[in-house]
């Protein structure tokens, strides 16, 4: 497995990482522990060094899957962990970034992870009602007592990023990206590029979709999120077909699959670039990482490029709840 650097914070990681969350939390039922234990040390087995998880997955019990799978090898891994949500009964109830709030998660997190340090530590959504200089301080302060080795942010916008970024050096950014959400190439990469940052993709694969595995007459289980999210209704998966069909023939020229290909074009966008496809599945989990073997030249890209142009993609990303706790 090829390696990247995320930005200019020396964190170096494998190409690919691996997105935890679906292990406990939003794609229906959890798995049983053994399999979740199996499916991630497959992946160290197969050279993936990068792991991300939160406390709000489950919650808890994905920071407990991951500290288990993973305490064997620890050395080996960089460990991603989330703090920035209230939870209270079981649920998720709102944000907290406060100081007081984030040295708690910290604790609570170590313990579940099985470790004595996390490697990258993110604050999950942005809290209006906590300066990000405060928030930024706090994680300063956890670096130094060698709690967190490195500061992130997830779904920041520029002016939030520049603010945090000027009190702890942010070492990278975690929000989504994929071909059918492109919304981080006007501002975002720019910003990061000028600053160091490293860029991690989570729902590379359109949270599946972009597989070619689901279409109109898909059914999801009752706790899947994505029957919350407008992009995932019949109508909507039936009308962005034509991004599965222009990955589709791309993949079809080079002996790959839809969902390579389109790991292999968040690659080639910038070399500090690391994107997290998850799974619960160990053959899913080979044809993600294979993905780093497909090249796509400039005239794949160029037809990616301008056949993508035409398409729009149809459906909010999200649930009008879930919007509202992105705050940029």
């Amino acid at each position: 497995m090829q390696t990247r650097k995320l930005g200019t914070s020396n964190l170096e990681v494998s190409a690919l990482g691996f997105g935890c969350m679906g292990l406990s939390f939003g794609y229906g039922p959890a798995v049983d522990k053994e399999h979740g234990i199996k499916v991630i040390r497959a992946a160290v087995d197969r050279g993936v060094t990068f792991f991300d998880t939160a406390e709000v997955y489950g919650p808890f019990t994905n920071e407990e899957l991951v500290g288990e799978a993973l305490a064997p090898v620890r050395d080996r891994v960089v460990i991603a962990t989330k703090f920035g949500f209230k939870i209270e009964g079981g649920k998720q109830a709102g944000l907290d970034s406060r100081p007081d709030h984030i040295r708690d998660v910290v604790e609570a997190s170590l313990k579940r992870l099985k470790t004595d340090r996390i490697d990258l530590l993110y604050q999950h959504r942005v809290d209006p009602n906590v300066p990000v200089e405060d928030v930024a301080g706090a994680v300063g302060e956890l670096i130094r007592a060698g709690k967190v080795r490195h500061f992130g942010l997830s779904e920041a916008g520029v002016p939030v990023i520049r603010r945090a970024h000027a009190v702890q050096p942010v070492a990278a950014l975690q929000s989504e990206y994929s071909l059918w959400w492109r919304e981080p190439e006007a501002e975002i990469l720019p910003a990061l590029e000028e600053l160091g940052i490293g860029f991690v993709p989570f729902s590379p694969l359109g949270k599946g979709y972009l597989t070619g595995k689901i279409d109109e007459t898909t059914t999801f289980d009752s706790s899947d999120f994505r029957t919350t999210v407008p992009r995932f209704s019949a109508e909507n998966r039936k009308a962005n077909q034509a991004f599965v069909e222009l990955l589709g023939r791309i993949a079809a020229r080079k002996h790959a699959t839809p969902a390579q290909v389109a790991l292999a074009w968040l690659l080639v966008q910038k070399p500090w670039i690391v994107p997290i496809p998850g799974t619960t599945k160990l053959h899913r989990l080979e044809e993600n990482l294979a993905a780093t073997t497909v090249e796509l030249t400039t005239d794949d890209l160029r037809e990616i490029e301008t056949a993508a142009a035409r398409i729009t993609a149809q459906g909010a990303r999200y649930s009008e709840a879930a919007q509202k706790l992105i705050n940029r």
